[in-house]
């Protein structure tokens, strides 16, 4: 990487607005991020496409996004530019580039998209052993990373640091679970932190890593530390850093700093109206109940969507996650890892209707 922008240290950049494109180009242009890719660098572009939806959703990145970077990108003569991403395990991802509009933007603008799941990878060493990384992310000159700000049903947030899981295998995201999400989402940090990362913050669900239940919150930040801007997202939820195990670990790993310090939030522009919507706690409310263990994500994720559909999970308990296999459950078991509960639906995963539908509703 030749040379540096303001925001390698702890700056914060911030801008609202409801235009993506305009607003991640003059994102780029205050960074002056150009002076720090040499021409002809291999640039990635890494969106969060953990599932097939559009943005409007909350969800998944805008496509406009992208297309802000990529006219920045080839105003100053960078076009070796391409598209990663890895959906979650369970989801196609050629099928998330076509509906959530990055096959067009790909078509538009002449660049490739690669889907990680058929990507080769490489063992890398972290302070929790090695993590098998994809080798396109590994290979880029310039990784730029685009997350959404999101809630999560397990993790409460995930943004910048959690948006890095898309790039390695699926056999290795089952891992994460098995072995401990947080653990492994900070010590992924220290193998593969990308040079930059631009959130989009247009209208993330704040309750659900799916979507469903957006909120407009019409801004994006962007900056090189993702533990700061971690715990920054935190602060605007209303939550505290300490309460997402991998942030307060990935600071310990080195990867970055939780401190927000005076200055560090530099803001572009200012509306009368800043206020930043707080998650509602629907989805805490219904999981309650649910005893989870090394769940995976799209196995939970269908739980929670049976869940909005029934309500069952506020009067009965609900077992679900890699850490019941083998064991005999007394009750309700999700998934083929929930075997040995007296009632289980099986499937890995399960779809939200199958359970919907042994649940009675």
């Amino acid at each position: 990487m030749a040379g540096a922008f303001p925001c390698k240290g702890g700056s914060i950049y911030t801008i609202y607005g409801s235009n993506p494109a305009e607003m991640a180009g003059k994102l780029l242009e205050a960074g002056r991020v150009i002076d720090a890719i040499p021409p002809g660098a291999h640039i990635s572009l890494k969106p969060n496409l953990v599932v097939g939806r559009a943005a409007s959703g909350g969800a998944t990145t805008h496509p406009e996004v992208l297309a802000g970077i990529i006219e920045y990108l080839f105003a100053h003569g960078r076009k070796n530019v391409d598209i990663i991403e890895g959906s979650w395990v369970g989801d196609d991802t050629v099928r998330a580039f076509r509906v959530s509009g990055m096959e067009e933007l790909g078509r538009r603008y002449g660049i490739k998209l690669y889907d990680l799941k058929d990507d080769s990878s490489t063992p890398v060493d972290t302070p929790a052993g090695k993590i098998r990384v994809c080798n396109r992310a590994l290979a880029a000159d310039f990784l730029l990373s685009l997350p959404v700000l999101k809630g999560h049903c397990q993790t409460r947030m995930t943004c910048a640091l959690k948006n890095m899981k898309g790039c390695i295998p699926d056999g290795e995201k089952r891992r994460f679970h098995r072995e401990g999400l947080d653990e492994l989402i900070a010590a992924l940090a220290t193998a593969l932190v990308p040079h930059l990362t631009m959130v989009d913050g247009i209208c993330g669900d704040l309750d659900f890593e799916e979507g469903g239940n957006p909120v407009t919150a019409n801004r994006m930040l962007m900056g090189a530390d993702p533990v700061k801007l971690d715990s920054h997202v935190c602060s605007l939820m209303g939550i505290s850093p300490l309460q997402v195990g991998y942030i307060p670990l990935a600071e310990r790993y080195g990867v970055g700093e939780t401190g927000i310090m005076a200055g560090d939030i530099v803001e572009l522009n200012r509306p009368l109206a800043v206020d930043m919507p707080r998650p509602s706690g629907k989805v805490q409310g219904l999981v309650k109940n649910v005893k989870a263990d090394r769940a995976c994500s799209a196995c939970y994720a269908n739980l929670v969507h049976a869940l909005r559909r029934t309500g069952a999970g506020k009067s009965r308990a609900i077992h679900i996650g890699q850490g019941w296999r083998g064991g005999r459950i007394q009750g309700f078991g999700v998934g083929d890892c929930c075997r040995g509960a007296e009632k289980c639906v099986s499937g890995c995963p399960p779809t939200a209707l199958d359970i919907v539908e042994a649940l009675g509703g």
